[in-house]
């Protein structure tokens, strides 16, 4: 696995970001948009994926950027959960629910291979240089 420079280069970020896009828009096309705690809450949960993955990298060293992103795994779970609350209330079909949670769980999977990746290596971050 490379090193990244960026966090924009990270796929698990580029799928929260991906997943949180999706949310959003849901959250401005459906009954969700008057639903505003459950909208706020999908929409900062998705967000903190993304976010997560982002600040963690941002530390500089491996360990605090592998707290990081299990805080964003999390949010992924989260996520999810809330995903099966828009299904309960009609705001979003059963393909669309299992689009989106499967893109999250794609994202979840990328964060865990990338905590296992850290967790292995020698490096421990451009701080450290």
């Amino acid at each position: 696995m490379p090193t990244f420079k960026r966090f924009e280069e990270i796929i698990a970020w580029q799928l929260a970001r991906e997943l949180c896009k999706e949310i959003y828009r849901i959250s401005q096309e459906t009954g969700l948009c008057r639903d505003f705690k459950l909208r706020d809450q999908i929409n900062a949960s998705s967000g903190s994926i993304m976010d997560n993955i982002a600040e963690g990298h941002g530390r500089g060293g491996n360990k605090e950027f592998i707290q990081f992103l299990e805080v964003a795994h999390a949010s992924g779970a989260e996520t999810q959960s809330q995903l099966y609350r828009l299904l309960d209330k009609d705001y979003i079909q059963k393909d669309e629910f299992d689009r989106l949670y499967q893109l999250a769980g794609r994202a979840k999977k990328a964060i865990i291979e990338l905590i296992k990746y850290l967790s292995g290596s020698d490096l421990r971050g451009p701080r450290f240089k």
